[in-house]
């Protein structure tokens, strides 16, 4: 069995497992790690998880150490490094005429490694960027096109809750969030209220989805006809939370109904 726990490389990185070696990291420790080329660093995101050795697999990679005073110094003096490679990278981009908006920058640990983020409306040709970049600073350079939603991550900021976003925190992947989540949570469905600051569905409407479908489970759906506990009508709305819903009876006279049969109101909600 593997002792592991998630890691997020860098400031915005991606999150994946690491294998504990002889270290015993917190969550919100920074530690150096091994890396495809060299190290790298990250933040601890979660608790110790125990996976199995799966033979004929990628072995999970090492945590090398909790980051010392030193090694945080040189995290610091990399993002200062970084800054100066951002607003190089912007001015060669500038030059040779490429179509694509310049996001973030990042150094892996010992600086081997110089990655750019950036977005664009479709395929962008940056090889003669690249040949620029790596002759500037003397390092392998990647440069990445990434989503909105991505974009969303690494720059951070707060969403309608008030709260740090979502998916700058502790989010690992995004899921596949739809209009049908908002639809059955009786949200309005008013872009302005239910998108994010990356302008795509907000990723909490993803959480409490399967409840609402549990809910909502046998009980009619708006507009159907219905007869029950001696009315009958149209209905007009549903509340999932409550497991009711509201009937028109006709003559202007709304009714609600209410179930309280676990497994749904077949018996006690008919069709017409």
């Amino acid at each position: 069995m593997y002792e592991v726990i998630q890691i997020r490389l860098r400031e915005g990185g991606k999150t994946q497992y690491y294998e504990l070696g002889n270290t015993k990291p917190k969550i919100g420790d920074t530690v150096v790690v091994e890396a495809d080329r060299g190290l790298d660093y990250g933040d601890a995101i979660s608790d110790v998880e125990s996976v199995p050795k799966l033979t004929g697999e990628e072995p999970v990679r090492k945590i090398l150490r909790i980051a010392t005073a030193a090694d945080v110094d040189q995290i610091k003096k990399n993002r200062e490094k970084t800054r100066e490679a951002f607003t190089t990278c912007q001015k060669k981009i500038i030059e040779h005429g490429l179509k694509m908006k310049l996001i973030e920058a990042e150094y892996s640990f010992d600086r081997s490694k110089l990655l750019f983020y950036f977005t664009a409306d479709g395929r962008v040709d940056f090889r003669e960027l690249v040949k620029d970049l790596a002759r500037i600073f003397k390092a392998r350079i990647e440069l990445k096109q990434i989503g909105v939603r991505d974009e969303a991550r690494l720059l951070g900021g707060f969403g309608p809750c008030g709260k740090a976003l979502c998916c700058a925190t502790f989010l690992k992947d995004f899921e596949p969030v739809t209009i049908k989540m908002a639809k059955e949570q009786n949200l309005p469905l008013n872009p302005a209220k239910i998108s994010g600051v990356c302008g795509r569905l907000m990723c909490c409407l993803g959480y409490e989805h399967k409840l609402y479908v549990e809910l909502l489970r046998g009980l009619p759906k708006e507009g159907d006809k219905i007869s029950a506990e001696g009315i009958a009508g149209k209905v007009v709305s549903v509340n999932a939370l409550k497991r009711a819903v509201t009937v028109d009876c006709g003559d202007g006279k709304y009714t609600e109904i209410a179930c309280c049969c676990p497994q749904g109101c077949k018996l006690h909600l008919r069709k017409k």
